[in-house]
């Protein structure tokens, strides 16, 4: 079953519940370092217990605040890690700081980097056919001893949820990683995720379209100086309806900030 014995399990279990967090605005954000989220990840893969990862960002976190029903599915999830920049500078400013951020794409790779050593069975869900594919075959030249289970684009209506589930349950992975439209990519995750009874699963965004070479990784010098959203905005200058919801963010946690941890 795992390597940890059901003896052991119970108490295993536990200790997954111990995680670090700081709300923002109703949403648990994981304290936890890039290397603490790795492990932690790697032992519910091991003790194969079906795991909601949302990577969240300040987009998000203001999208809960209009929507009940999405900030309840970001509760419900059971890891949410501070991708944006943002969600780690909010997390500062009240006084509780996360380790670091944990960038999505970066986590994909440090637990393809595991998933070397272990022979961790992946699925990759989302994007075009073109993308997905391309995205794949970018994994298995890097990490070829990762086992890449199955592939498919995420242009699929409700009517074929149930097809979907269906061969992903068939395939087994021990991951999951999911590239949808925002509006629905968690949500389709936290609606099925105990049909699918993935250990893993996670909302990558647009991590398909970087891994593929579709659009490029911010250079370290967006990066250091946390302007990744910036260089993102340069190369599709279509979603600039969406990043002028950072300014918002950021806004409203410097008006509210007495109030901004609370539930």
């Amino acid at each position: 079953m795992s390597s940890t014995s059901v003896t052991n399990q119970p108490a295993a279990l536990a200790s997954l519940q111990a995680i670090p967090k700081v709300r923002i605005y109703g949403v648990p954000i994981s304290k936890m370092s890039m290397k603490q989220t790795v492990d932690y990840l790697t032992k519910v893969i091991e003790l194969k217990q079906p795991h909601q990862v949302i990577t969240a960002n300040p987009i998000m976190v203001m999208a809960a605040q209009d929507d009940p029903s999405y900030l309840k599915m970001m509760q419900r999830a059971e890891l949410i890690v501070p991708d944006g920049t943002g969600v780690v500078w909010a997390a500062n400013h009240v006084g509780q700081p996360v380790a670091e951020r944990v960038p999505g794409y970066d986590l994909i790779h440090e637990l393809m980097k595991v998933g070397e050593k272990k022979a961790w069975k992946v699925y990759l869900l989302g994007a075009s056919n073109e993308v997905i594919q391309a995205a794949a075959e970018k994994i298995r030249t890097t990490y070829p001893k990762v086992n890449l289970v199955g592939v498919r684009d995420g242009y699929f209506g409700d009517a074929e949820d149930a097809q979907v589930i269906q061969a992903i349950k068939d395939a087994g992975p021990d991951l999951l990683l999911v590239g949808r439209a925002a509006a629905n990519q968690e949500p389709w995750i936290g609606k099925y995720k105990e049909q699918l009874g993935v250990p893993v699963m996670m909302g990558v965004g647009g991590s398909f379209d970087v891994l593929s070479g579709k659009l490029k990784r911010a250079p370290k010098f967006f990066q250091k100086l946390r302007l990744e959203w910036f260089y993102r905005l340069l190369q599709e200058p279509w979603r600039y309806k969406r990043m002028l919801l950072l300014p918002k963010f950021a806004v409203k946690v410097m008006r509210d900030k007495e109030n901004v941890t609370k539930p």
